[in-house]
């Protein structure tokens, strides 16, 4: 609730009579979603790893790039939102696979996962076998650039998507800000 300290009072004053207090809700709707719209220019993996690491884009310059021409983005009831396209990217994989993970044994990989979080709190949960046990050489990018769809201006320059996911909106993260990786108790 920081950004009420960002709310123009005397306009709501002006406002608060109720015969116009229908003016004051979208008012203070347009200030809420403004304050949480906020770019991701890097972002932190930590949780059960060695050592914490912050990685922006210049980090991820050194990891191999994967280039698509485009990825529509549906929801979960398969109605097409929009395209992204000129998709630039990193995969998850190659840039985990660099890390020390702590964990007492390769065999108990199994038992952990990943909560990818965006700056605006959408989370996404994957398990360690999804990222690097499945089929599909791309199945999650860390997008270093992309065009969005003009009609909406996406929030963030870091973003993940799992290009081969049907819904694939489901697991668009813009604006990604952390990976914590975990073990399942």
């Amino acid at each position: 609730m920081y950004w009420l300290a960002y709310l123009p009072w005397p306009l709501i004053n002006y406002y608060l009579p109720t015969h116009k207090m229908k003016y004051l809700i979208p008012i203070l709707l347009l200030f809420g979603l403004t304050a949480k719209a906020q770019e991701s220019k890097q972002f932190i993996v930590d949780g059960k790893v060695k050592q914490q690491m912050t990685v922006n884009l210049n980090t991820l310059k050194d990891y191999k790039s994967v280039s698509i021409d485009s990825i529509t983005i549906y929801n979960h009831l398969m109605v097409r939102k929009s395209v992204i396209k000129n998709v630039k990217g990193v995969l998850l994989k190659d840039l985990l696979a660099k890390m020390e993970i702590d964990a007492p044994s390769p065999t108990v990989l199994s038992e952990y996962y990943l909560i990818c979080s965006a700056s605006d709190n959408y989370k996404v949960v994957l398990s360690w076998n999804e990222v690097f046990n499945s089929k599909t050489n791309n199945n999650f990018l860390i997008l270093t650039s992309f065009e969005p769809n003009p009609a909406k201006a996406e929030k963030g320059n870091i973003a993940m998507i799992a290009p081969g996911d049907e819904a694939s909106g489901r697991r668009f993260i813009k604006g990604l800000s952390k990976i914590t990786i975990l073990r399942v108790n």
